[in-house]
């Protein structure tokens, strides 16, 4: 420890959700626990407080609430209670809700930690930020005089609108690295920022912070060398790194050993590129190993690198969740919207994976819904292609994401003020209706969806449509 971090103390923050839906799949700040862990390892004290899961805290503060539905691998719903609607979407006809720990029973458990130097908060979705502005207006009443700094994706992408509205002393945008690293320590009162190494370098991310854990996020690469046009990975990260393969194996066993932890989510971006050099080794491990743990993707595979080779040995390892991300089956969409799949690579992939040994009900495909121009008919069509493929078709409503190249046509295409309210970033609200795809067609193609086994699409009946 270094002499001027002395008794320093570090609060790191999970806000909560204002929504009208949201769920656990496997969704932890990967981000802020690592940060946690770097400044841990520099001499500094860290604690956890995770708006979101009512595990985190001592299991006295909890006894009267009945815990939320857990499905299988970790997954489940978080607590929530009703609350009223922000002024920007008091007409939307839906009821809106704070997903996360009730206020008194979090004011309970606050009343127990000890008074941070500084408290760190993380920000996901634009859209939540109502959420963690109450946070923060929370964290302020019960802390009074505690620093607040900002980050996370909401502060990159909205960092002026961050500014003003959050509540935040500072807001620190883009990776959590050098120049944000220097801030935290001057309000630390620190001569020197943590030492910055390269991401292989890192320690765990301080999972170990939460009493009880049904799950583990792992990350093997930062960054994405793709350039989709909906996407603000390019922002989010500058780059691309990777962790070995022998690392990777060793944190899966760590949390195994240390913590019972059979499930681990995989966050990263890029996970299947260069497979020979990452992936293939790694699943060769852990299958050598007998690790025995299950793996999940929720943030999509890519397809071009699921040959016979790489499908065998994502079956064989472990992956009991599988997630592509086709996003369409229109050829021209696809080209514009950054060519990282055709429908020959996705068919091929599929087949691959069914030969593995994965049920077609087992694979999930990404498909988007409402992008800007977007018509009905494309999505149907889209859904028929992967229906016939013998995979499981999974809407995604497009979130306009500020500073990618589509949310400029979203503005031009939406009927909301996406420059100046994050809260229309809202996928629920479909905010880029128009005549070609109107609302009242997204809820008849997603009730269509639900009777797969009573009616299914076809390419050619979609394409009459």
């Amino acid at each position: 420890m270094t002499p001027d971090c002395k008794k320093k103390s570090i609060l790191l923050v999970n806000p909560w959700i204002h929504d009208f839906a949201a769920y656990d799949f496997w969704m932890k700040p990967l981000g802020l626990l690592y940060v946690g862990a770097i400044l841990r390892a520099a001499g500094y004290e860290v604690g956890l407080l995770d708006c979101l899961d009512l595990t985190s805290g001592p299991p006295q503060f909890t006894p009267a609430l009945k815990p939320p539905q857990r499905r299988d691998f970790g997954r489940g719903h978080f607590y929530k209670e009703n609350i009223p609607k922000p002024e920007a979407l008091r007409d939307i006809p839906r009821q809106y809700r704070r997903y996360g720990i009730p206020p008194q029973v979090l004011r309970e458990m606050m009343a127990t930690f000890p008074r941070p130097d500084l408290i760190l908060i993380t920000s996901s979705m634009t859209y939540w930020y109502t959420g963690l502005s109450e946070t923060i207006q929370f964290l302020r009443q019960n802390l009074p005089g505690v620093p607040v700094c900002l980050g996370g994706t909401y502060a990159t992408l909205c960092t002026d609108h961050a500014a003003k509205y959050s509540g935040a002393d500072r807001i620190l945008s883009g990776p959590w690295e050098g120049e944000k690293m220097r801030i935290l320590s001057e309000y630390l009162g620190s001569s020197s920022s943590p030492i910055q190494e390269k991401f292989s370098s890192w320690p765990y991310p301080a999972f170990d912070l939460y009493p009880r854990l049904g799950y583990v996020c792992l990350l093997t690469r930062r960054g994405c060398p793709f350039s989709c046009t909906y996407c603000a990975a390019p922002r989010l990260a500058r780059g691309m790194e990777s962790r070995s393969p022998l690392q990777v194996i060793e944190e899966v066993i760590f949390w195994k050993d240390k913590r019972g932890v059979y499930d681990f989510a995989f966050y990263d971006d890029a996970l299947l590129i260069n497979p020979a050099g990452h992936i293939v080794p790694l699943l060769r491990e852990v299958i050598a190993r007998g690790i025995g743990c299950r793996f999940h993707t929720p943030n999509a595979l890519h397809i071009q690198a699921i040959d016979e080779e790489v499908a065998g040995l994502i079956y064989r390892g472990g992956f009991r969740t599988i997630r592509l991300g086709l996003e369409t089956a229109n050829e021209i969409t696809q080209r514009e919207t950054g060519g990282k799949v055709d429908n020959r690579e996705f068919q091929r992939a599929v087949r691959n994976l069914k030969r593995a040994g994965y049920g077609g009900e087992e694979i999930g495909v990404y498909l988007m819904a409402g992008l800007p121009g977007q018509r009905v008919e494309e999505v149907e069509e889209s859904i028929a292609l992967v229906q016939e493929s013998g995979a499981k078709p999974l809407l995604v409503e497009y979130s306009p994401i500020p500073g990618t190249p589509m949310f400029e046509q979203a503005k031009k295409m939406s009927p909301f003020d996406l420059e100046n309210e994050p809260l229309f970033h809202n996928n629920s609200l479909f905010p880029c209706r128009w005549e070609g795809f109107k609302w009242e067609d997204f809820q008849r193609v997603k009730q269509e969806l639900k009777g797969l086994g009573k009616s299914r699409f076809s390419a050619s009946s979609a394409a009459k449509k």
